[in-house]
């Protein structure tokens, strides 16, 4: 038995078909059969039901495939285990959400810089569903998102919990409006992320629960856009506090939602069975303090 082999299996059980489990790893499709075939006469069992394109694992491959997970689990930790030599220099890859990362990871990179000086630190900015897919995948060590998290396999600590608040235009009437309903947002147009982006999702689910949906007007990719629509008076945001910053003042305002105010919850997602390095600890404590340490913006009420 190799462990090719089990790689092989498992490409098999998530794509249900043996040719796209064939590009998946990169070989020839009839290479891959004649593995699964020899590693069946092996265990003189058989590991998939050939439904003609489809490949269903049978009782025995069920109970191999969860077996094959926890080995090749242990196999990739022996490496990563090793990688963290500490003679040797270390590296973690870090993803976060786009409503935190241009908040967060540029200063603590910046205070890694200082005090852990041998750890390489690659990051990338991306949707919640992508950043758990790859922490599921191995492809980071952690992901900076937003709560809840539903995924058995990986692990989520609460790391910050902050409200998300209205912003206008100076030149817009909810500007000097000190009081206002729900009612008077379901009359707003609304500037928006992209419907993949967590914060996005989380306006609709607020706005559904208030009996209306929001009328979109724009939508875009950063933060920064947004707040730049909002600033030429083309509809209303909601935004967590994170974002908030002096700069805004001269365009914006933000106003606290009264009664029924929305919150975030961030969470710092890693794999339960992915081995974390010296450096990933260290990473992980940093960002424990990072975020302690953040304050409110002061929100006019």
């Amino acid at each position: 038995m190799e462990l090719t082999q089990l790689r092989y299996v498992l490409a098999i059980a998530e794509t249900g078909n043996f040719t796209r489990a064939a590009n998946a790893v990169n070989v020839a499709q009839p290479s891959l059969s004649q593995q699964i075939g020899k590693l069946e006469t092996e265990l003189g069992h058989k590991l998939f039901h050939r439904l003609g394109r489809r490949a269903v694992p049978t009782e025995a491959g069920e109970m191999f495939i969860e077996r094959a997970r926890r080995i090749l689990s242990e196999v990739d930790n022996v490496s990563s285990e090793i990688r963290d030599n500490p003679r040797l220099n270390r590296s973690i890859s870090v993803g976060a959400i786009p409503t935190v990362a241009p908040y967060i990871l540029p200063g603590l990179i910046k205070r890694c810089q200082k005090q852990l000086p041998n750890l390489r630190i690659n990051t990338s900015e991306s949707f919640r569903t992508d950043l758990l897919r790859d922490v599921a995948k191995g492809a980071l060590d952690m992901a900076i998102v937003a709560q809840p998290i539903d995924e058995p396999q990986l692990a989520a600590e609460s790391m910050f919990v902050e409200s998300l608040v209205l912003a206008v235009s100076r030149r817009h009437p909810l500007a000097s409006k000190r009081r206002f309903t729900v009612a008077d947002l379901a009359e707003q147009t609304f500037i928006m992320l992209g419907e993949s982006s967590s914060l996005t999702q989380q306006i609709q689910s607020f706005c559904g629960a208030n009996k209306f949906q929001p009328r979109i007007g724009h939508t875009c990719a950063q933060v920064a856009m947004l707040k730049e629509l909002v600033g030429l008076g083309l509809g209303v945001a909601i935004l967590p506090q994170l974002a908030q910053s002096p700069d805004d003042r001269p365009q914006l305002v933000y106003r606290q939602l009264r009664g029924k105010t929305p919150t975030r919850e961030i969470a710092v997602v890693r794999h339960l069975q992915r081995y974390q390095t010296t450096g990933a600890t260290q990473f992980l404590g940093l960002l424990r303090e990072t975020f302690s340490l953040i304050e409110r913006p002061t929100v006019e009420v």
